[in-house]
């Protein structure tokens, strides 16, 4: 940690430039003759990340920026304060603690955090961001989580942890055992030490995969951001054994979007031809499987059991896109080209034989527009073309 970056000149200069191109900014190399281009090229483009997605951070003065991909791979404040919401207590442990944003918002729900970082650096950056921060009851350890809880004589309410990629995994990690640490193995020592543990995972592992992984799962959270799924969270409770709880949130610029359900639940949807409004589900609820579930809560038909859209005769507040149908087709290249004369229109494909590529090379329809196709199957296995305008619920 160069703490010339810290200056007063230095912290001016980094956001004179954050609106200035970076390769550029490198050519010209550093003004400061202790500071080295390539960390304040660092600072930059690490504090540009930071403007949306830690503005805490962005807004605070003197704040120390490690390099980019710990800023690309921390919890959102959005998603951290979520997080904080599911927990409370005394003392709460982060084995993994990375930049430190889901401690710091542990903190507002806890009286003591302690946060462990195995990369020293690192851990040197939170501590002194934290004091920036004015956060007084995180402890910062430099080291291995894990072993701190072997070591340390003190239990905890909770137990977080949010494992990374394996350094020889390649490519998208979709179990448990890819991740370190590996947590089956280490659950009964951690409910030694807490009642609770909440594990954050990667949103593309498979849930039916983890859950059989793990034991005393009481609830799964699936988190997305304006609809792309960002954390899978398990909270596990010490002897817990009964029915797991599926919570799937959507935050978006405007409103949330909640649904849940028990996830052993027997239901079965009722079916339907396309009516006056068509449903499409979040990327949340599509994550869940919750597709009976869905239809048999809000009282909204399925147009068929692969397809996960929904049909109802009245308007209701869906947790997903709504849409008012203009008119149900069978798929007719020549009749959709009537239909659309500036042959403009947002495609969807949901259980269709072609892909949306193929679809505009047959038709020569353009993205765009204030119409959407959705291409699919209904019922009776009849593939159709509905098509639609957004509503504004």
């Amino acid at each position: 940690m160069n703490t010339a970056i810290l200056k007063s000149d230095v912290q001016q200069f980094i956001t004179d430039n954050l609106n200035t191109e970076i390769t550029k900014l490198i050519l010209k190399g550093s003004p400061f003759s202790n500071i080295s281009i390539q960390e304040l090229a660092n600072q930059i483009v690490a504090k540009q990340k930071s403007e949306k997605k830690l503005s805490t951070w962005f807004t605070t003065k003197n704040i120390y920026y490690p390099p980019k991909l710990s800023i690309e791979q921390t919890s959102s404040e959005i998603t951290a304060k979520y997080k904080s919401s599911l927990v409370s207590g005394d003392y709460i442990i982060d084995i993994t603690g990375g930049f430190g944003v889901d401690c710091y918002h542990f903190s507002k729900q806890f009286k003591q955090v302690t946060h462990c970082e195995i990369n020293k650096e690192l851990s040197t950056i939170v501590n002194h961001n934290y004091q920036q921060l004015n956060v007084d009851n995180i402890k910062t350890i430099a080291g291995n989580g894990f072993d701190y809880l072997k070591q340390t004589q003190k239990n905890f309410d909770c137990i977080y942890i949010d494992p990374s990629r394996r350094n020889d995994v390649k490519g998208k990690v979709f179990l448990l055992k890819d991740c370190q640490p590996y947590v089956p193995p280490k659950i009964d020592f951690f409910f030694t030490k807490a009642n609770y543990i909440l594990i954050k995972v990667s949103p593309i592992l498979d849930i039916s995969n983890t859950i059989n992984d793990l034991k005393n799962v009481k609830e799964i959270h699936i988190v997305a951001l304006n609809n792309e799924v960002k954390e899978l969270l398990f909270l596990l409770e010490k002897e817990y054994n009964e029915e797991v709880k599926i919570k799937t949130i959507n935050f978006q610029k405007q409103t949330t979007q909640k649904f849940e359900f028990n996830l052993k639940e027997k239901v079965e949807s009722n079916y339907s031809i396309p009516l006056t409004y068509l449903y499409e589900p979040n990327v949340a609820i599509l994550k869940s499987g919750g597709f009976h579930q869905i239809s048999k809560q809000l009282n909204v038909f399925k147009l068929h059991q692969h397809s996960h859209l929904y049909t109802s005769e009245e308007i209701i507040n869906f947790p997903g896109r709504a849409f008012k149908i203009l008119e149900t087709i069978p798929y007719d290249k020549k009749r959709l080209k009537r239909l659309l004369p500036n042959k403009k229109a947002n495609v969807t494909v949901r259980n269709f034989s072609k892909t949306v590529a193929q679809f505009r090379k047959e038709t020569k329809i353009n993205d765009g527009g204030e119409i959407y196709i959705f291409l699919t199957t209904n019922a009776i296995n009849k593939q159709i073309v509905v098509l639609c305008k957004k509503t504004n619920i």
